[in-house]
């Protein structure tokens, strides 16, 4: 697979507990910060596997721990931004542990997966919207 030139490789685990998901908010100095997003972040160097990014970011973010139960799907969006694409690699994945925010998480709370916030990261919108329909996901 070619990807776009200038294409970032993000990862982050998908955390749904009794139809609810796991999402925050990071300062990232930008508009960005008044968007709720799944936790994950860039992929540090040809060395981090994705799991390990989601792992990594999901610590960082949210102080928890996870198991990578499988990976889910994985979407290419133009940066809003800047020039160029990412890549969004998202993993269903089980929290180990509460949850202790890190310095640059700005708010953090669980949604409901038929009802998300308005101001919602449209990889969020897609990845629950295909894993509800999934063979008919009802979880």
């Amino acid at each position: 697979m070619k990807l776009p030139d200038n294409t970032f490789l993000v990862a982050g685990p998908v955390i749904i507990e009794e139809n609810n998901v796991l999402l925050n908010r990071e300062y990232e100095g930008t508009e960005a910060d008044e968007i709720w997003m799944f936790p994950g972040g860039a992929v540090d160097g040809a060395h981090e596997t994705f799991e390990e990014t989601a792992k990594r970011e999901c610590k960082e973010e949210l102080g928890i721990d996870i198991e990578i139960l499988r990976p889910l799907i994985t979407v290419l969006h133009k940066l809003i931004d800047e020039d160029g694409h990412v890549l969004l690699i998202h993993f269903l994945a089980k929290r180990i542990g509460e949850i202790k925010p890190g310095e640059e998480t700005l708010e953090w709370g669980w949604f409901d997966i038929h009802n998300l916030p308005e101001k919602t990261a449209p990889n969020v919108q897609e990845v629950i919207h295909a894993y509800l329909n999934e063979n008919n996901n009802t979880i």
